[in-house]
């Protein structure tokens, strides 16, 4: 019965690519509760995403950055300002395109330092920074996550040597995997995380024990991690 129904959720969401928790238990006759155990499997298992009582189908292509920056703003500043911590003049830091980074970027102290970054908001932002040495990863413009696509960008990370990764992620499943919502985001994050010498996950409480579209490595790879969340992580 359980596969069966979420066979028919995957097949509702084929046709509909989006439909509210309500919608699926009225259509499928069950309960509500029941509803949103199906879907936490169906997330966990990487084949939809959950956001705001809606389930959709996965694409490769992530939520507008705007809305992104929306959602959990107070945590996400909360858990960029603890991020400042790590942060010492002369180090050589990687940030990625998350919002979160971008409340980091924000709060950024002008102290020397060089960033490489493939985010638009992120350079707009360390362009105010007189002391910092911007580094842009260059590329493709992806206008709706105001974000960088470069293919060569394993030849650029060859000249420099990154001292802290900053990033956050989608979600991490309940075995510890961590993704995003695109691919080549996916791959600039696990690129950054074999190359720098320690990494920091920003992650807040709503990314847990949730999947995405693109894996990008596993949590047991990250040096530290700054999270609101009051559970015990997993780990692969």
């Amino acid at each position: 019965m359980k596969h069966a129904r979420q066979q028919a959720i995957l097949q509702l969401l084929t046709s509909q690519h989006s439909i509210t928790t309500q919608a699926l238990a009225a259509q499928l006759k069950v309960s509500i509760e029941t509803i949103r155990r199906d879907l936490n499997a169906l997330q966990t298992a990487g084949k939809i995403m959950r956001r705001h009582g809606l389930a959709r189908t996965l694409h490769d292509g992530g939520e507008p950055f705007r809305t992104r920056l929306k959602s959990h703003y107070a945590d996400k500043a909360d858990i960029a300002r603890h991020a400042l911590n790590w942060i010492e003049a002369g180090m050589t830091l990687a940030l990625d395109a998350s919002s979160t980074c971008f409340h980091l970027a924000r709060q950024l102290p002008d102290i020397p330092l060089t960033v490489l970054t493939n985010s638009l908001p992120v350079c707009q932002e360390m362009a105010r920074r007189e002391q910092i040495e911007l580094i842009c990863s260059g590329g493709r413009l992806a206008r709706t996550e105001r974000c960088y696509v470069n293919p060569a960008l394993a030849s650029l990370l060859k000249s420099l040597e990154i001292d802290l990764f900053i990033f956050s992620c989608e979600g991490v499943d309940a075995r510890g995997d961590m993704w995003d919502s695109t691919r080549h985001n996916a791959a600039f994050k696990a690129q950054l995380l074999r190359r720098a010498q320690q990494s920091l996950l920003l992650i807040d409480k709503s990314k847990f024990y949730r999947a995405s579209e693109a894996k990008i490595g596993y949590l047991s790879q990250v040096t530290q991690m700054v999270t609101d969340a009051n559970i015990d992580t997993p780990q692969r």
